[in-house]
């Protein structure tokens, strides 16, 4: 089975990549969805980011507070970092189990959908990354947009991540999903042979 990681900065448009890889036959595993599963309460997961970033991150019938949580693993990078050590085992895990499933399934492509796949060992997983990007002031428009956050806020989770040439120097492809020079259409293109 090929396995593509696809990954980018946040707001950079892979929800929109995905859903098209979805539409033509890829097996999409979400992990922001993973680990949202991986956070519900009694997940022993909660505990350990509690040990990490303080028990008030949980409310008093053990559920994560998020918004705590993330301003206090985005407000540095090496915070960050310790939230990735914290789930990406764990994420990492639940994707080999649902690329087993997807092969059990009969699909004959799977997508891993992760802001932090390159920090991860789902990397390791993937023949094939594919960086969505997209320029600052666009992701930050998105983000606003989309998460009903602050403008701080989102820069803070901009901030938090690394910079483009980090993710370019390790991408087989880069599609660019932004106006007014949108070539995503002709990116997309070239990850679909790929996958042919």
């Amino acid at each position: 089975m090929l396995t593509i990681g696809l990954t980018g900065k946040t707001g950079a448009g892979k929800s929109t990549v995905a859903a098209k890889l979805k539409e033509l036959g890829c097996y999409i595993i979400d992990c922001d969805l993973l680990a949202r599963e991986l956070t519900e309460p009694d997940s022993p997961v909660l505990g350990e980011l509690a040990a990490v970033f303080g028990s008030d991150i949980l409310d008093e019938r053990g559920r994560l507070k998020r918004q705590l949580l993330a301003k206090r693993a985005f407000s540095a990078p090496q915070e960050t970092e310790k939230l990735n050590a914290v789930t990406h085992p764990h994420i990492t895990k639940r994707c080999i189990g649902e690329i087993e499933r997807a092969k059990g399934l009969g699909y004959q492509t799977c997508v891993i959908d992760a802001a932090a796949l390159l920090e991860s060992g789902c990397r390791d997983l993937c023949q094939i990354i594919a960086v969505v990007h997209a320029p600052e002031t666009i992701r930050l428009e998105r983000i606003l947009k989309r998460d009903s956050i602050t403008p701080s806020q989102a820069m803070t989770r901009i901030n938090g991540q690394k910079d483009d040439d980090y993710y370019f120097s390790r991408a087989d492809i880069i599609i660019r999903n932004y106006p007014p020079y949108d070539r995503s259409e002709e990116d997309f293109d070239k990850l679909k042979e790929l996958i042919r």
